[in-house]
């Protein structure tokens, strides 16, 4: 299984859900090493092991200690590295597959409090009104400061039908929101079409399971159908709020509008992590204008589809700068059902570019209008390069990175933060619903016209 997932996120609360993964399910488990163990550190571990079993207030099972100190060792290394346990694991398998339970969000920590990075489209957490940025400070009449991560998850999981109580503290707002939302199976629906003018097409992604690439290739096809005499002249690909998931789908969706050449390649320690992937004969948008749609809730493989189109010159790419999430995590596996989920190398675009705590700097800015004269109104989204033990960018000097804050990523976009936008309105009401895909749309008509006289 490959998966590139994108802050040490539990990912969708129900589930954890990695934002973005990729590689080999297992290519480096079985690795072999040259090096002596410490055996004084270990010896230490276990004095320390044994001290904790007999001195601690309360008594606590070896396996929980293991379990423990295994996260800790992980969680340790980088923001992404992780321990997964065996239902854990399981629920990633599920995530990935597009069909699992829970409430349909996107979750981090931050601060001690859990913070929403996305709702997913169509979802009980998307129709209560969750939007990305709150925080989660109590769950039903428990608080959330002090919890980890995969608590505060459990806590949020349960039956479908069953009701949950979430306390949200929003920056817009002065006051907690209180919101009772009823848990359900989440069907993730990928991919969803719109024709926005009789020629022009929409097409959203709102995350990368095992078949967005088909989905994607199928919803072209209607719009083709659909579209006046059957005819599509371009299309905006909506990858806002997006945060990633399967690398094999970021390869194929990537693939739709290439003709050949690299999509993305990975670049790690240990030979065995170094790959290349490359595009198939046949864009099926038959070189039309593209425009691709990104914010700085985009991520991993959205940002991996967005610098191979930019790249290739294939697309222009409109919005705000994207999340900066440019590692590459293995899920390994172990043989009591449960696995790891650990980086081991960083993934590059066609003309060899980290997009590592850097992300994807748009062709043309759309920047959000906001509803009031403070310009100072909204908030700065968190991106990879503030997280915490986060990678550096191996492309850039040391003195360059202290000046990696700038106005695109504190902008935040329409879809990013502030009311739910309905991304399917009639074209003459976009610029009050949702003003960046109203200006991606005046783009695309005019490149449309522009390529019709070359």
């Amino acid at each position: 299984m490959s998966l590139l997932s994108r802050t040490s996120i539990a990912l969708i609360v129900g589930v954890a859900l990695g934002g973005g993964l990729s590689l080999t399910h297992s290519v480096l488990a079985d690795r072999d090493t040259a090096e002596s163990l410490p055996l004084q550190d270990l010896q230490a571990f276990v004095e320390i092991l044994n001290r904790v079993k007999t001195d601690y207030v309360e008594e606590i099972d070896d396996k929980t200690l293991i379990d423990n100190a295994i996260r800790g060792m992980l969680s340790g290394l980088d923001p992404h590295s992780s321990f997964l346990s065996a239902d854990e694991f399981k629920d990633m398998s599920a995530a990935t597959s597009g069909k699992f339970g829970g409430l349909g969000i996107e979750v981090q920590m931050h601060n001690g409090f859990v913070r929403v990075v996305s709702p997913i489209d169509d979802t009980p957490a998307a129709r209560a009104g969750i939007m990305p940025g709150d925080l989660i400070v109590r769950i039903d009449d428990q608080a959330v400061k002090g919890l980890e991560l995969s608590d505060a998850v459990k806590l949020m999981r349960g039956e479908p039908g069953t009701m949950i109580t979430l306390e949200i503290a929003r920056e817009t707002s002065p006051q907690p929101i209180t919101l009772e939302l009823e848990r359900a199976i989440i069907k993730v629906t990928s991919v969803r079409s719109q024709r926005l003018a009789p020629t022009l097409g929409y097409v959203r992604i709102s995350n990368f399971t095992t078949e967005t690439g088909k989905s994607l290739s199928a919803e072209i096809a209607k719009l083709k159908k659909d579209a006046q005499d059957q005819q599509l002249d371009g299309l905006i690909l909506d990858l806002r709020n997006n945060p990633g998931g399967v690398l094999d789908a970021a390869v194929q969706v990537s693939d739709v509008f290439l003709n050949d050449g690299v999509v993305v390649s990975m670049q790690g320690r240990d030979e065995r992590s170094r790959r290349e992937f490359k595009a198939s004969q046949g864009d099926e948008l038959d070189g039309k204008p593209l425009v691709v749609m990104i914010n700085a809730g985009s991520a991993s493989a959205s940002e991996i589809v967005a610098g191979a189109l930019q790249d290739r010159r294939r697309a222009v790419i409109v919005g705000t700068k994207s999340f900066g999430k440019g590692s590459v995590q293995t899920i390994m596996p172990l043989n009591n059902e449960s696995a790891i989920k650990l980086t081991t190398a960083l993934y590059y675009s066609p003309l060899g570019r980290s997009i590592q705590a850097d992300g994807i700097e748009p062709d043309v800015t759309i920047r959000p209008l906001l509803v009031s004269e403070d310009k100072n109104a909204g908030f700065a989204p968190i991106t990879e390069a503030e997280l915490r033990g986060s990678l550096r960018n191996g492309n850039k000097k040391d003195e360059e990175e202290d000046q990696d804050k700038d106005e695109d990523a504190k902008a935040d976009d329409a879809a990013a933060e502030g009311e739910d936008i309905d991304p399917f309105a009639d074209a003459e009401k976009l610029a009050e619903r949702d003003y960046a895909l109203y200006e991606a749309l005046n783009l695309l008509k005019g490149l449309v016209i522009a390529t019709s006289k070359d």
